[in-house]
């Protein structure tokens, strides 16, 4: 045998392994990512999702080497983008930066997608407390002063302004763990609520804190407590509820997710450069600026986070009454 022959020989078994791992990677998990990953923010622009969104992108492009664009679907409260993420190709090129609205839908919507099952929990991305505020001639100045006040009165008496999804069940929440009931009074965003809540026609909001915020230093609203589980850097006298009913909190948050089923070396990398996008020194700055605090977790503290807020949000809309109806 000649030497040309054995050496060719020799190296079959290994161009053999090799053609085998170029067709394992070119099948979706070592040559990951071939092509752009979009994220999709299921919600109009400017919002805390919407921007998280857009600080995380050029980092995630910068360590995939890909482009990372970002794709506003708003429509239905959020069903209409969530559900291009749940019907698309398990491949990790397409996620989603949604927020607390996804587990509460659930409660609101008949859905065309499950909100577990359908989904990839990868990361949660910032939480931001809400604040239990009022206009400054309403008596109480405190969640115990509050809840006496409600006691004092006929059930209902005391109203509460809401937006629809976790501003609009917060208080019924509230009302539950300290047995008062309140009116609910709807409004379609915090800027047609304000004006009622400074003038005193509706009672008492808990709103995002960078909503009501400009009020509050502005002195036209007062702040009572605060929803997340420490107290706000922007009102770091403002104490939290919990301090007051204990293990209360109610944040909303911004958390990323793909398509169910993704392979576990994609969810891998992706947790990966999404994490460290999301607590670069300066993203971390420009959330606080914003009211929001920078949160991360693995993707089985998250799926376990989104189960826990959609079973306590959902028992806060059954206690309000709430019918699901048809998303659009």
């Amino acid at each position: 045998m000649t030497t040309t022959r054995r050496a060719a020989l020799l190296a079959a078994p290994t161009l053999l392994l090799g053609s085998r791992l170029a067709r394992s990677q070119g099948s979706g998990t070592g040559a990951w990512p071939t092509r752009p990953v979009r994220i999709v923010v299921p919600y109009t622009p400017g919002g805390v999702s919407d921007i998280t969104a857009r600080l995380i992108a050029e980092p995630m492009a910068a360590a995939m080497g890909v482009a990372v664009p970002v794709e506003n679907r708003a429509g239905a409260d959020g069903v209409i983008g969530t559900e291009v993420v749940a019907r698309a190709p398990a491949d990790g090129h397409t996620l989603a930066l949604v927020s607390v609205g996804h587990p509460v839908n659930a409660a609101f919507y008949r859905l065309p997608y499950d909100t577990m099952r359908d989904f990839t929990f990868i990361s949660l991305t910032t939480k931001t407390p809400l604040v239990l505020c009022a206009a400054r001639g309403f008596g109480p100045s405190t969640p115990a002063e509050l809840v006496a006040h409600a006691k004092a009165r006929p059930a209902g008496q005391v109203t509460f302004a809401g937006t629809g999804g976790v501003v609009r069940l917060a208080p019924v929440l509230f009302g539950q763990r300290t047995g008062i009931e309140m009116t609910y009074v709807p409004y379609r965003g915090s800027t047609q609520a304000h004006p009622d809540l400074i003038a005193g026609r509706v009672d008492i909001m808990f709103d995002t804190v960078p909503a009501a915020l400009p009020h509050i230093q502005a002195g036209t609203l007062k702040a009572l407590a605060t929803t997340g589980a420490v107290r706000a850097p922007q009102l770091p006298d403002v104490p939290t509820l919990g301090e007051t009913v204990a293990g209360f909190e109610a944040s909303t948050w911004g958390m990323v997710m793909g398509p169910a089923n993704l392979p576990r070396p994609v969810l891998d990398r992706l947790h990966r450069e999404i994490t460290a996008a999301v607590t670069r020194p300066e993203i971390v700055a420009r959330h606080r600026a914003l009211g929001a605090e920078v949160v991360t977790s693995n993707p089985d503290e998250t799926r376990g986070f989104v189960q826990a807020e959609m079973e306590k949000w959902g028992a806060a809309a059954r206690a309000a009454g709430v019918q699901p109806q048809n998303a659009g």
